[in-house]
């Protein structure tokens, strides 16, 4: 009973200090906010972008790789993108069918360009959509998901027709209750039939993934040309050949463009596993950021709450003087 009556008392008094000390009790809880609050934030901002790289690199797959004219994975260094786009030729057709041709380590190779373009429907009109260009097989190597309809087929690439593959942005914003498929769009100012849906892939940054419409490569090429803007996609046979199949493709890319064996490749390269890596690096330099940020506040929370507890004690010591004189017991003060 004694004890908990000197619990109680115990806790009236602090309530009680709390209340007589309001400026002394924010600046305690202001160091504690502060240092969790930022421990916090930078562990979700490291989360979610860890969330971000592996949904990336799912879409590319663990066996899947990329080639461009230039890529750039890590930090940005100017003077290089500058000699890459005065060294790398662009794309081409010719040299894509050549891959395709000889390539024997992979089991898909597709080829994509892009463009914004102006989408109508009705009396509503929505600019700058990706419109890419692709290949029959890039739904398979992009892994993408058809919710309604069908991807682009051989026969929509071969003969040019004007078929359209839309992302859920548009679907929303022209076709929010009826399925989309069998309508027709403009594609700045070309009809297009629709003939698949996507399932939505969401968003990263507040910057929509779904905001595309994928059209035949062909198709592509007889509206806007085929001089910029190529790339290639690719998987290999399995995870375990994507470096052999990576080798293959350059190897083949530096025999239709005569490159001696002493120069550079003229093109880039990538896969998942060149991402990870960047990614493992880039999780380095913001961990050790995160880590000093974090650390300086916890020093400056701990420096105020030791200040605020050392004035605490300061001004007790004659309390606990009288409390001794009175015969008040070590566990009573």
């Amino acid at each position: 009973m004694t004890s908990q009556a000197s619990l109680a008392e115990a806790a009236a008094v602090a309530l009680s200090s709390l209340r007589a000390s309001k400026l002394r009790s924010f600046l305690t809880l202001l160091g504690i906010i502060l240092a969790t609050t930022t421990l916090i934030a930078v562990m979700s901002i490291i989360h979610g972008m860890d969330l971000y790289i592996a949904k990336q690199v799912s879409d590319m797959g663990a066996d899947g790789f990329r080639v461009r004219r230039i890529i750039m994975i890590g930090s940005f260094d100017a003077k290089k993108y500058m000699e890459m786009q005065r060294r790398n030729p662009e794309m081409s057709r010719e040299e894509f069918h050549f891959v395709k041709e000889h390539a024997k380590l992979v089991r898909e190779f597709g080829m994509e360009a892009f463009r914004s373009v102006q989408v109508k429907y009705g009396g509503q009109a929505i600019d700058w959509i990706q419109c890419v260009g692709a290949t029959a097989n890039m739904d398979i190597i992009s892994n993408m998901q058809t919710v309604s309809g069908r991807f682009i087929s051989p026969s929509d690439d071969s003969k040019r027709l004007s078929a359209a593959y839309i992302g859920n942005d548009l679907k929303e914003q022209f076709f929010p209750n009826v399925d989309p498929v069998g309508k027709t769009i403009a594609i700045n100012g070309r009809p297009f039939e629709v003939i698949g849906v996507s399932k939505t892939r969401g968003s990263v940054f507040g910057q929509s993934r779904d905001n595309f419409v994928f059209i035949p490569a062909e198709t592509f090429f007889k509206m806007f040309g085929s001089r910029q803007g190529l790339g290639y996609n690719a998987l290999a046979l399995d995870q375990n050949r994507l470096y052999e199949a990576q080798d293959e493709i350059r190897s083949l890319l530096r025999a239709f463009r005569h490159l001696k064996p002493n120069q550079e490749d003229t093109f880039g390269m990538a896969g998942s596993d060149s991402l990870q890596q960047a990614w493992g690096r880039l999780t380095g330099a913001i961990a050790a950021t995160a880590l000093a940020i974090v650390s300086v506040f916890l020093v400056v929370g701990g420096v105020v709450i030791m200040n605020i507890m050392l004035a605490v004690v300061t001004e007790r010591t004659h309390e606990i003087g009288i409390r001794k004189a009175v015969g008040a017991r070590r566990g009573d003060i």
